[in-house]
């Protein structure tokens, strides 16, 4: 079983930067593909980008240049840089885990959830 915890969220203006963290337990994390879904205020939960076990990426094209992501096996712990902040970026960020993805982006993919961390950045 994976568990997940993410962290870093925080307020800041817009062109700022902000890092999430997601701390994974379990012994299978590296074999995991991890994602990062978020949902704007009475929005559907978006996919953001993904990193499969194989260090292949995808990014939604609404982030692609701005956001990073990474991932660290040693230390269970997967990383969603943010630069080059907007207002639409203001949302609830989640951590996302599957053993098996199809479609990155699509949210029934993933079976481990976090529990959100905010991100809200003004203008």
């Amino acid at each position: 079983q994976v568990q997940l915890v993410e962290s870093g969220g925080g307020s800041v203006q817009a062109g700022g930067s902000l890092r999430l963290s997601c701390a994974a337990s379990g012994d299978t994390y590296s074999s995991y593909c991890m994602g990062w879904f978020r949902q704007p205020p009475g929005k559907e939960r978006e996919g953001v980008a993904s990193i499969d076990s194989d260090g292949e990426i995808e990014y939604a094209d609404s982030v692609k240049g701005r956001f990073t992501i990474s991932r660290d096996n040693a230390e269970n712990t997967v990383y969603l840089q943010m630069s080059s902040l907007k207002p639409e970026d203001t949302a609830m960020y989640y951590c996302a885990a599957s053993a098996r993805v199809r479609t990155w982006w699509w949210r029934n993919d993933y079976d481990k959830w976090g529990q959100g961390t905010q991100v809200t950045v003004s203008s």
